[in-house]
């Protein structure tokens, strides 16, 4: 077989020449279009008629002939073109890869790098991506662990690049860790997925946990933190087992950059592993949600994860996984940004004769100027036949900066469930509203948790949640509005109504000035049954204090109601007013009895 040899620059020639000759052609034939299909008699008799006619169709047709064969000489050009353009790329990228393996080859053979290029993705169970070129390069992925195996790892990116994201974990088994990002810029990877838990055959035993999730990558000067994988699914119970396995934490976040960068956010937690068979089996414990990644000098800081939700209970006697705690929000960068919110907590699971919900996890505080982060809600009850479930506590908010920042809001209280045999469920108390820095305003508390009723022939209605404190400001600021109480529900036919939530008092204000925050609202009694009585109303929270020279007293949130009942339930009483400044300023009004 012969060698062809093709350069482009002759092949783009050859289609400016095609080209010429086709205007060429094309403007002879335009010349020659009326003469030849308009062709005039010589004569007035019928045989010069004839002859013009005859030659005039003959002109006809060349033209229509001459238009088609334009049509497949400006076709033909642009292959031609076409031909040329793409000779020449892949001529460009031939220089270009043997440049670049030129450039690269020394720091390959002694430092086991590139130079320029991405770092190779990881082909072999549980191997770890490649490094990313040393002046740029995002690192390459790391591959899936076999079973039992930790997943691989991403590999780091060089000065500039991406960190390579970390793999799932084979059964049981971690994931792999995300890459750094660039030294210069970039983020880090993502963390992996950790591996499910298997089940444990032998009698008496527990489902396996499931693998943890991998912590995201750094950055280094410039860049996001990246994510942390979420934990794996526990292990399902058979018929031998009694608890299903636990769920996998959730892996970390990844710092941001030393200069600028926001914290990964944490990776959720595992749902617990399921009762499958066994009548008195648990359901396993939600995995803990991973803590958010911190900020270094300027970033926001990442949020926690969200907790797993407990795993379901099987049989008459089963009760329901705990639902996971919620990762707790890193804090900001030092010299400014927010911290991260917390994460809520997971669902109970649901059971025969239990379900609990998880707690919410604390937000982040600032640093030197920003606002705290939010506390995370707490976990729901799932479905509970005997005794109802009960939620989660809120997680407590992150404090303001030292300098300038308002506090965090509390999470609000998880709700409980309805209960069929017993109880119903209660709600869970709300956070605690972060504090102030010197300048700015304390943070709102959380709502409490609603309660749920009772089907029960003497069931007692869930009682509502405590709503949470508010935040106190330092010196110039006011004080946080406390959480609202939740509601309470009715009690079975002849079961008395649940107590309602009490509302969070009100934080103080600055020491300079400032007013304080008003007390949450109480709530109203749950109704009891025919023969039950009612439920007490909440109280109402205080209001907080002007503790500086000039500020007003926070008013007292109002007392709920008492539940309808046989007796009917007694009314929450009302908040406490706020006490005025030392200077100026009007006392808080007290709350209005329920």
């Amino acid at each position: 077989m012969s060698f062809v040899i093709m350069s482009a620059a002759e092949v783009a020639s050859a289609a400016t020449d095609l080209s010429k000759i086709g205007s060429t052609i094309g403007l002879a034939n335009s010349m020659a279009a009326t003469p030849t299909t308009q062709v005039l008699a010589a004569g007035a008799d019928q045989v010069s008629a004839a002859v013009a006619a005859l030659f005039g169709t003959y002109g006809q047709q060349y033209q229509k002939l001459s238009s088609q064969m334009a049509a497949f000489h400006d076709e033909f050009v642009r292959t031609l073109n076409a031909g040329a353009a793409s000779y020449a790329s892949a001529e460009a990228a031939s220089v270009q890869q043997m440049l670049l393996d030129a450039i690269n080859a020394p720091t390959q053979a002694l430092l086991g790098r590139p130079l320029i290029g991405d770092g190779a993705n990881a082909t072999t169970p549980g191997g770890n991506g490649g490094a990313g070129g040393i002046l740029f390069g995002n690192g390459g992925n790391g591959a899936p662990g076999a079973s039992g195996q930790a997943g691989g790892s991403g590999g780091p990116a060089g000065l500039i690049g991406n960190g390579g994201a970390g793999a799932t974990g084979g059964l049981g088994a971690p994931g792999g860790s995300g890459g750094a990002g660039g030294w210069l810029l970039g983020n880090g990877g993502a963390g992996g997925t950790g591996g499910a838990g298997v089940a444990n055959g032998g009698s008496g035993g527990v489902g396996a946990p499931g693998g943890a999730g991998g912590s995201g990558g750094a950055a280094g000067l410039w860049g996001s933190g990246g994510t942390g994988g979420a934990g794996g699914v526990g292990g399902s119970l058979d018929v031998n087992d009694t608890e299903g396995g636990a769920g996998g934490v959730g892996g970390s976040g990844g710092a941001g950059g030393l200069l600028y960068g926001n914290g990964g956010a944490g990776g959720s937690g595992g749902a617990g592993g399921a009762d499958t068979g066994s009548p008195i089996g648990l359901g396993g414990t939600g995995g803990t949600g991973g803590a958010g990644g911190a900020a270094r000098l300027f970033g926001v800081g990442g949020a926690g994860g969200t907790g797993g939700s407990g795993g379901t209970a099987n049989g008459t006697s089963g009760a329901g996984g705990i639902g996971g705690l919620g990762g707790h929000g890193a804090g900001g960068g030092l010299l400014w940004g927010d911290g991260g919110a917390g994460g809520a907590g997971g669902n109970g699971g649901a059971g025969t004769i239990f379900s609990l919900g998880g707690i919410g996890g604390d937000g982040g505080s600032a640093s030197l100027i920003g606002t705290g982060g939010a506390g995370g809600a707490g976990g729901n009850a799932d479905t509970s036949s005997a005794n109802g479930g009960f939620g989660g506590h809120g997680g407590n908010a992150g404090n303001g900066g030292q300098l300038f920042g308002n506090g965090g809001a509390g999470g609000a209280g998880g709700n409980g469930t309805i209960a069929a045999d017993q109880n119903g469920g209660g709600g869970g108390g709300g956070g605690r509203g972060g504090f102030a820095g010197l300048i700015g305003n304390g943070g709102a508390g959380g709502a409490g948790g609603n309660g749920a009723a009772s089907s029960a022939a003497f069931g007692t209605g869930g009682s509502g949640g405590a709503g949470g404190a508010g935040g106190d400001a330092k010196l110039i600021g006011n004080g946080g509005a406390g959480g609202a109480g939740g509601t309470a529900d009715q009690g079975g036919p002849n079961g008395n109504g649940g107590k309602g939530g009490s509302g969070g008092a009100g934080g103080h204000g600055g020491g300079l000035f400032g007013d304080g925050g008003w007390g949450g609202a109480g709530q109203a009694g749950g109704a009891g049954g025919a023969g039950g009585s009612g439920g007490q109303g909440g109280s109402g929270g205080d209001g907080g204090d002007a503790v500086g020279l000039i500020g007003n007293g926070g008013n007292g949130g109002a007392g709920g109601g008492g539940g309808l009942g046989t007796p009917p339930g007694g009314g929450g009483s009302g908040g406490k007013g706020g006490t005025r400044g030392q200077l100026f300023g009007t006392p808080g009004a007290p709350g209005a009895p329920g």
